[in-house]
């Protein structure tokens, strides 16, 4: 695999490509968020956009953020009077179906679901439970691949789904689905819609049977994790699972796992960093694997062979040239009251001259205009472009002599008279 790599200044806690994958989001504990269009950039790697949602509150799940929702286009805020969570948001994704309506869980103990054309309330309510019916808090949400259930990992340790239409009781349960007091950081459904994947606090990877939800398939132990939003997904022909590790600064590199489906055996890792590997995404369309690191980098993994479009319409241009800042050759002193003889001439910043050269016509490499009527200085009139309309616009059509002809002939007499070899030989024989 080769990779591209995009910098930042903290670390990456969100990470989103739309459903075709052409621009890619980034959100961290920089407060901002950055907008990166593939097809947009050069070898650079430089966003188009960055702008910050909420002052002073790090971003936790791209484009769903403390309810206040950006238009792709320009950036507007909505109406902030939203009736809705009364904590910090946890995790949010957005229907896989439905382009209208998106799911998020909060630390007030609710999952809910929201329509974009009705922003002021949510659609429904989901209340997470313990054994004893005491809230939980859920620490990640997300829908199954078609769109009708809605799956929460809980603070308890837990998983609870529900059936979409259904918010009052669990349609599956699992209780000791990792540790207790541990944040389940992610939750991801296969591709069929029969396995899903938990990645857990307390350093387990694991997939359970939702048909069979009482013990997981596998399970993966000591993968360190140190966020809570570190992820995993599915590969697009689910048959890989693919998750990331995190180290403790100057103890090692975050790693990026990908194991087997079926029995969790690890096939392959990749290095990424010195930094923990904190976001992880595997695009179905582009056949790429984007990955946010601790220390605030972006990358992009892909198959010059196997993958499309995305990070590979960008690496291949070459870096625009970077536009000089104005400045000056030299310091000089500015004294307005000197007289004429000590004065210096006052020096033009860059800016100045290269408007001034643009005016000069031949520093500029003005083009000349087209000739019009008869061609002069040896250019040809733009309506004959022939070797004979040449001829005939500069000899036979040419009125630039005003003299009288007779005056011109009479001109040659002498030298005919006393040169006679033209006419005059041949009329004697």
């Amino acid at each position: 695999a080769q990779k591209t790599v995009v910098s930042l200044f903290s670390s990456v806690s969100a990470l989103a490509l739309d459903p075709s994958g052409a621009r890619l989001v980034t959100g961290g504990y920089d407060y901002d968020v950055r907008f990166w269009d593939f097809a947009g950039m050069d070898a650079a790697l430089h966003a188009f956009r960055s702008l910050q949602p909420c002052e002073c509150s790090f971003i936790n799940e791209t484009l769903l953020y403390c309810f206040k929702l950006f238009s792709r286009r320009n950036g507007a805020k909505s109406d902030n009077s939203v009736t809705g969570h009364t904590a910090m948001l946890n995790g949010g994704c957005w229907h896989p179906k439905i382009k209208e309506e998106f799911l998020t869980c909060s630390n007030d103990g609710t999952v809910r679901t929201w329509d974009l054309n009705s922003e002021k309330k949510h659609k429904s309510v989901f209340k997470p439970r313990s054994l004893q019916g005491k809230r939980v808090t859920p620490t990640c949400c997300t829908y199954s691949r078609d769109g009708k259930l809605i799956a929460a990992g809980c603070q308890d340790g837990t998983i609870q789904i529900w059936d979409r239409n259904l918010s009052v009781h669990t349609k599956f349960h699992c209780r000791q689905a990792h540790a207790a007091g541990s944040d389940t950081t992610c939750l991801a459904f296969s591709y069929d819609g029969v396995t899903l994947a938990s990645r857990g606090g307390d350093d387990t990877l694991k997939t359970w049977d939702i048909r069979n939800f009482r013990k997981p398939l596998a399970a993966v132990t000591g993968l360190t994790s140190f966020f809570p939003m570190t992820d995993c997904c599915f590969s697009p022909d689910d048959k890989l699972l693919l998750t990331g590790t995190s180290v403790k600064k100057d103890e090692g590199n975050g790693k990026l796992l990908f194991f087997e489906r079926e029995s969790l055996r690890k096939v392959y890792e990749i290095e990424v960093a010195d930094a923990s590997v904190v976001r992880c995404l595997w695009h179905p369309k582009l056949n790429q694997i984007m990955v946010g690191t601790g220390n605030g980098l972006a990358k992009v993994y892909y198959d010059p062979v196997k993958s499309q479009r995305g990070a590979m319409l960008c690496v291949v241009k070459s870096k625009r040239k970077e536009k000089h800042a104005e400045t000056l050759t030299q310091d000089y002193i500015i004294t307005p009251h000197a007289l004429p003889m000590f004065r210096e001439a006052r020096q033009r910043s860059t800016r100045k001259q290269l408007e001034k050269d643009r005016l000069d016509p031949v520093r500029s490499h003005k083009p000349e205009p087209p000739v019009s009527g008869p061609g002069r200085g040896g250019r040809v009139a733009a309506h004959g472009g022939t070797l004979s309309s040449f001829i005939v616009k500069n000899i036979a059509l040419d009125k630039t002599d005003d003299s009288n002809p007779r005056e011109a002939i009479l001109r040659h007499a002498k030298e005919a008279a006393e040169n006679p070899y033209w006419v005059a030989p041949a009329y004697k024989q």
